[in-house]
């Protein structure tokens, strides 16, 4: 008998979950960094920046069973295994394969959109922003900087488990998990710096 893939026992294992995303200085393992991670894990949202308390990840990550990332498979995970020097022996759920089986292909964004999810003030940063977020953080130590980067770290992983529920409802007809309320993110985008920027 086959057997049904891992996600579709999401509310057995929701209270075990991290939602994940990292940011860095470029797409090479070899000879980029992690700038930034967010963990959400369903209730809290915790963040780990570069020279600050990037570390305190390796032993935060493993009180969760089950990561869940977007494309996560190819880039985050493997990412965190050559930066940390470690191995994620979690269950990955990585969105990214489920929703284009039900017909959601392109950037992660692009498919929050046909979810109607609204990043508002973010709705224009992309990875390569983030970047220049870092850039202008490290090279000013400007706080706001810091600040706009970890809010769209988080919105990143916040709406992770919105399409996890979307997946798991389109897919599992026995039940449904009711879509969870908008989580307020705790950082502040600064404007005139995206402006500027």
């Amino acid at each position: 008998m086959k057997s049904e893939p891992i996600w579709q026992l999401f509310p057995e294992f929701r209270n075990n979950i991290a939602y994940v995303d990292i940011e860095t200085t470029g797409l090479s393992r070899q000879y980029n960094e992690i700038t930034t991670i967010a963990l959400y894990d369903g209730n809290q949202i915790h963040t780990y920046v570069n020279g600050k308390n990037l570390e305190d990840f390796k032993t935060d990550i493993l009180k969760y069973k089950f990561l869940v990332t977007y494309n996560g498979r190819s880039f985050d995970a493997p990412f965190i295994e050559a930066f940390f020097g470690m191995k994620l022996d979690h269950e990955h759920i990585d969105l990214r394969y489920p929703l284009k089986k039900l017909g959601y292909v392109g950037g992660l964004k692009a498919i929050e959109k046909r979810f109607g999810i609204d990043r508002g003030d973010l709705k224009q940063v992309d990875g390569f922003f983030a970047v220049r977020l870092w850039n202008e953080y490290k090279r000013t130590k400007n706080e706001k900087a810091l600040e706009t980067l970890l809010a769209y770290n988080c919105a990143d992983v916040v709406n992770l488990e919105i399409l996890m529920v979307h997946v798991f409802n389109q897919t599992v007809s026995e039940q449904t998990v009711p879509v969870p309320i908008e989580f307020k993110i705790p950082f502040q985008v600064d404007m005139d710096l995206l402006k500027w920027l």
